[in-house]
């Protein structure tokens, strides 16, 4: 049962990250770009190494695992918005066929730019 279980994880983790690869060939700027990266990459790569956990069990490289998942849960999306942020400030432009910037809504009103 937990080989079919850490199976259909290791399926399901594996797509996630190749759809996060792919979007991050295919989107138009680097916006869209980390935001494939960040949902689909972080979510496939924990999953990944939720089927290591269901293959090997509760064990040193279980808990190895676990702490890998926290780790990639915490330090992915903040990596990614420290970029967004970055490349937002030195002046990369969005995709022309977006709808709005958020970022520069929130930030016009501040005197730190």
């Amino acid at each position: 049962m937990n080989e079919t279980i850490g199976m259909t994880l290791l399926v399901v983790g594996i797509t996630f990250d190749i759809v996060g690869c792919i979007g991050l060939v295919r989107l138009p700027d680097i916006y869209n770009r980390l935001q494939a990266a960040t949902k689909c990459v972080t979510l496939g790569t924990a999953l990944i190494l939720l089927s290591v956990v269901f293959y090997t069990g509760f064990n040193a490289i279980g808990v190895k695992a676990l702490l890998c998942i926290w780790f990639v849960l915490m330090t992915a999306p903040t990596g990614a918005h420290a970029i967004a942020r970055a490349a937002h400030r030195s002046g990369i432009r969005l995709w022309d066929d977006s709808v709005m910037d958020k970022y520069k809504d929130d930030s016009e009103g501040s005197e730190d730019n």
